[in-house]
């Protein structure tokens, strides 16, 4: 069960900048697109100080920021850009749950984004953050990742028309990459789902309990996950009708909206793994129920058998003088004989009646 833990004290203040996520040594590098459809600039690794003369405003342009560990260097693009120092805060603390701000002129989006970890026996967190203003999209990272190459591949190379638009596009397109993400993520779960589904068929092992247990968290961690994403989408088509706010053009809501849907179809799908999971829990006992009432039937047949035999003997085992079977030669051979027949006669009728 993954828990969200506050720290006390200094961090209280509001105004007080910490990073609070496990990634504390990935260095903080910059990487700067600026492009239209004819043009495009690309610059690596470059002093925060350095940004403002590179970005050119009738371009979009698109920071991305790898690594939150240098709180200065954050700090220097946050002056840069006049970001609000509380957004600032939510972008450092890796705690706060998915969000969408919105004010006149910026657009403020946390986001959650999970991947099967290299064992894929956990789920691997990353906060990412968005700051759309203008033609200008700031992307904030945890650490180096591979699933925005695609839309860097797209750009470089005029793929598309993520050229052709704005920066609001290029916000919907990262966005679905880290919802993809999401859809792997479930993927891989339903993978483990499933051999935990044929395991429980054949195997007793309570060890298939606690991996029950163990999925039933990790989908459970996924729908907190999306639950405020879905929120925030939605609250985009509040945006819509708002006049004052023209980060989003009118004609990419429909983009958003798409995402919206997806979050939709991925908690119906984790509700399904969900109903899934129960079900493997109860074949599980219903499985261990039909194994110990197989043991008990077997105990009871064996037990009535031997019943009528052990009525015999005790009763050629009671000490009575008058009992005439006692003094006779083939007695013993008799009695046994009958034993014998009595108990083939049982097993006959048993078959007969299929009881066992």
């Amino acid at each position: 069960m993954r828990k969200i833990k506050y720290k006390n004290g200094i961090k209280v203040v509001p105004t007080f900048l910490e990073y609070t996520g496990l990634h504390t040594h990935v260095k903080t590098q910059l990487q700067l697109f600026v492009y239209d459809d004819l043009t495009l600039e690309e610059f690596n690794d470059f002093k925060s100080s350095e940004i403002s003369k590179h970005i050119i405003n009738n371009k979009v342009n698109w920071v991305n920021i790898h690594g939150l560990n240098d709180i200065e260097k954050i700090k220097s693009i946050g002056d840069c850009f006049h970001i609000d120092q509380f957004m600032l805060g939510d972008i450092l603390n890796t705690t706060k749950r998915t969000k969408l701000e919105e004010h006149k002129d910026v657009l403020f989006f946390n986001i959650k984004s999970l991947l099967p970890s290299k064992d894929n026996k956990t789920i691997s967190v990353e906060q990412i953050s968005f700051i759309l203003k203008d033609n200008l999209l700031l992307s904030f990272q945890e650490k180096k990742s591979d699933f925005f190459n695609h839309i860097r591949e797209r750009i470089r190379t005029h793929s598309g028309i993520v050229r052709t638009q704005k920066a609001d596009y290029l916000l919907y397109l990262l966005l679905d990459a880290i919802m993809e993400n999401f859809y792997i993520t479930i993927e891989n779960e339903e993978d483990s789902v499933e051999e935990l589904i044929n395991l429980a068929k054949t195997s007793t092992n309570q060890d298939i309990l606690v991996q029950v247990e163990k999925h039933r968290d990790d989908f459970n961690f996924l729908k907190r996950s999306l639950i405020p994403l879905r929120d925030s989408l939605y609250s985009i088509k509040s945006i819509k009708g708002d006049e004052i706010f023209e980060v989003i053009e009118s004609k990419n809501f429909t983009f958003f909206d798409r995402l919206h849907q997806k979050t939709l179809e991925l908690l119906e799908q984790i509700e399904y793994d969900l109903t899934t999971l129960e079900s493997v829990s109860n074949f599980y006992f219903s499985t261990q129920s039909h194994k110990m009432n197989e043991v008990m039937k077997t105990l009871t047949v064996v037990s009535v058998f031997f019943m009528p035999l052990t009525f015999i003997v005790g009763v050629y085992g009671m000490n009575f003088d008058n009992m005439p079977e006692l003094h006779w030669k083939y007695g013993y051979f008799v009695i046994i004989g009958c034993m014998f027949l009595l108990l083939l006669a049982m097993i006959y009728y048993f078959k007969k009646k299929k009881w066992y």
